[in-house]
């Protein structure tokens, strides 16, 4: 609950503003009256877990608020735009993010 109570904050100050780490764990902190350390850690925890699950192929979905999935990217044959020389385009995987219907909502009537 914590995090909704953050955005929304965040939010209303405009898209000029931005939420990094360290104020989301200062938020987590002074919210909850955990010490920095704590919210360090559950911070780094969300964060860490989510990315193993990413790597693992694995969507992260928190409902209403937004998912992470995986894209998957053929390899191909690209050509250098400076040189014109044909060149080989590993496949790849990529993360994607996805706004749920609540956060699209809360953004657009904020």
């Amino acid at each position: 609950m914590a995090c909704q109570c953050i955005l929304k904050k965040r939010y209303n100050h405009g898209w000029e503003e931005k939420l990094n780490k360290l104020e989301l764990i200062e938020a987590l902190k002074n919210q909850e009256n955990l010490t920095k350390a704590e919210a360090a850690k559950v911070v780094e925890i969300f964060f860490s877990e989510m990315a193993d699950a990413l790597a693992k192929d694995e969507r992260v979905e928190v409902r209403g608020l937004c998912s992470f999935y995986v894209k998957k990217y053929e390899g191909y044959t690209g050509r250098n735009p400076k040189t014109g020389e044909t060149t080989i385009v590993k496949p790849k995987k990529l993360p994607f993010f996805k706004a749920g219907k609540e956060l699209k909502d809360r953004v657009d009537y904020s």
